[in-house]
């Protein structure tokens, strides 16, 4: 009996051993650290299945992708973290091969895991890496669908805290801005006729400098912008104002990054511009101001004066302003398409269509030129004012992008310049 108790002593204190080692173990784990995170992706099947679906720690909303190979599903920690696992909750729609990858900066990436193998269902890895980014990167589906995730979670030491919310008064406007002045003029377009120095009318550009026919989104993202802020490396260029036949440039170049235009509910689910999109709005070939011409002229400070589609009699005094906006729905494919126009579309009944299923803040392009009086002593190197049209390459710094969609055009607030209230 004696020995029985003693043997039983023991295996009660082993047993209480393995509880407490066990509760240390439990209490030592990595937390979740990516659920209402800025979220990306390469790709979305419909307006219903965006990226951030993956984070919101929700089980019943899901990212799905087009249906092609590859495609990824990024997350950004807000800061630099030590990653200890990744949880992937798979829908059907399932990826056999894949990699887990971390970066520093959202471009060059480290590879912690990958296999060729998966079967989908929930797979819990336990990987080693660091970085303020971690993706999911997939490289062959299991069906003829695309791939999709209920759950991406990444678990670690670091990142960054949820931003606070703003304080002080909240002006309830979704938007955030750069001012990009005049930067210099050529008659080049890198969208229209890349790498054809002189195939394009004139052009005046905005933001990036040193744009040419040769530029690339290499080349923005080694360069230098006058935006205000200067991480905003984009180039914005429009045809070439003309009064009396001599060149006017604008005084200001305000470029407004917009939340409007479509429901609250499609306005929080706004994805960021992916980095090397490519947007031509307007028509350069309008013969009259009908359905294309997007663009509209107005005089600063004279309501009364009317706004048009071409150019107008401003009074004395007064600026021409001219207003464009850039269609807010993309593709979730292209960077650009054959006519530079066909992966982006305007909103129909004030949500994305279809075809175009994946928001993205509308720019909107406002522009004041120090002329007035006659508008037949005007023209644009295109034409009538209703040729006015706009170009645009993304260069914004993905996470810096990723910041302002967050903390301003989902949860509509008025930011300036620096991205903040």
């Amino acid at each position: 009996m004696r020995r029985t108790g003693s043997f039983a002593a023991v295996l009660v204190l082993l047993l209480g051993g393995y509880l407490v080692a066990a509760a240390g173990d439990a209490v030592a784990a990595d937390p979740l650290i990516s659920q209402g995170r800025a979220a990306s992706a390469s790709s979305t099947e419909n307006g219903g299945t965006p990226a951030s679906n993956a984070v919101d720690g929700n089980n019943g909303t899901r990212w799905a992708s087009a249906f092609s190979d590859p495609q990824w599903l990024q997350v950004d920690l807000g800061a630099s973290a030590t990653i200890s696992r990744v949880v992937l909750r798979w829908e059907a729609a399932y990826a056999t091969a894949y990699t887990i990858q971390t970066s520093a900066n959202g471009s060059s990436w480290t590879t912690v895991y990958s296999t060729t193998t998966a079967t989908g269902g929930n797979q819990d890895l336990t990987v080693s890496g660091s970085g303020r980014y971690v993706r999911v990167n997939t490289t062959r589906r299991a069906t003829q669908w695309g791939v999709s995730l209920w759950e991406f979670q990444v678990y670690g030491v670091g990142g960054s805290t949820q931003p606070p919310p703003p304080t002080g008064p909240i002006v309830r406007v979704s938007e955030f801005l750069a001012d990009c002045p005049f930067s210099h003029r050529l008659p080049d377009d890198p969208i229209i006729y890349p790498g054809l120095p002189g195939a394009s009318h004139m052009h005046s550009f905005f933001g990036a400098r040193n744009v040419n026919a040769y530029t690339n989104l290499a080349s923005l993202q080694s360069g230098t912008s006058n935006c205000n802020p200067s991480i905003d490396l984009s180039s914005y260029w429009v045809p070439t104002l003309y009064y009396d036949n001599q060149p006017v440039e604008p005084v200001t170049g305000i470029f407004y990054y917009l939340g409007e235009g479509v429901r609250a509910d499609v306005t929080a689910r706004i994805q960021p511009l992916p980095l090397g999109l490519r947007i031509v709005a307007g028509n350069a070939q309008a013969t009259a101001p009908d359905a294309t011409t997007i663009s509209r002229w107005s005089c600063l400070h004279h309501n009364e004066a009317g706004a048009g589609k071409d150019f107008i009699n401003c009074p004395a005094g007064s600026m021409l302003e001219s207003y464009l906006d850039f269609p807010q729905c993309w593709n979730g494919v292209d960077l650009d398409s054959p006519n530079h126009k066909s992966h982006m579309a305007y909103p129909v009944n004030n949500d994305c269509p279809s075809t175009h299923p994946v928001p993205v803040p509308k720019l909107r392009q406002v522009l004041r030129y120090p002329v007035n009086g006659d508008p037949s002593r005007i023209r644009l190197a295109s034409g009538r004012g209703f040729t006015m049209h706009g170009d645009f390459f993304n260069a914004w710094p993905v996470a810096e992008m990723e910041r302002r969609v967050r903390d301003c055009i989902r949860p509509i607030i008025k930011c300036g310049v620096n991205g903040t209230p």
